[in-house]
């Protein structure tokens, strides 16, 4: 699950103000691009505390405490995202220091709670992570490889033939294993299968 589209909270705790952005976005990249640009936004901030998790897995992760104590921001926006089983998303707390220290406690429940206000202040989306292979195969064996890549709910993206046929084939990522096994059974084993970048 992903958010649709960017979503804004702001929580005030003992006159500190906080204020969290979250937003979709699916490479490394562009997370680091829209910190960047936050940073530069609320330049007279007290700290720009961050985390984010992308990937077609959501196995690429980093959370930051900007000068926080360690653990005490970062880790909180991460487990905000986790707990809603998002992906594909960067969250941004924006804090203004308002005098009264908060402690390392105070500050986790603080941050934690700023993320998951921007978060549910969005739309969650069930997002369909897809990944796209190269297969290669005889002509012989069109009607085998067509039989299991409909049965797999899967779409063709493109055709291409010379001596061989080679498609470049939509597959829901949890599905793509099991379609290569049906690949290559189906064409015992007369099948090349790649996946594209």
């Amino acid at each position: 699950m992903t958010l649709k589209e960017e979503a804004r909270a702001e929580i005030k705790v003992q006159g500190s103000r906080f204020v969290a952005t979250a937003v979709p976005c699916t490479t490394r990249e562009a997370a680091e691009e829209f910190i960047a640009a936050l940073k530069k936004k609320y330049f007279d901030a007290t700290h720009n505390c961050y985390a984010y998790r992308v990937g077609p897995a959501g196995d690429i992760f980093r959370s930051n405490d900007d000068g926080e104590p360690p653990g005490s921001a970062g880790k909180p926006i991460l487990s905000a995202m986790d707990k809603f089983k998002v992906t594909n998303v960067v969250v941004v707390v924006t804090r203004y220091f308002g005098g009264t220290k908060l402690g390392v406690g105070g500050l986790v429940r603080a941050y934690g709670g700023a993320a998951s206000s921007a978060i549910e202040a969005g739309t969650i989306t069930k997002e369909l992570i897809l990944a796209s292979l190269l297969v290669s195969f005889p002509h012989s064996r069109v009607s085998e490889v067509m039989h299991a890549v409909s049965s797999m709910g899967s779409r063709i993206l493109d055709t291409q033939y010379d001596e061989e046929v080679h498609l470049t084939i939509a597959v829901r990522l949890s599905m793509a294993e099991s379609l290569k096994s049906l690949l290559i059974q189906r064409t015992r084993g007369n099948v090349e299968i790649r996946e594209k970048d």
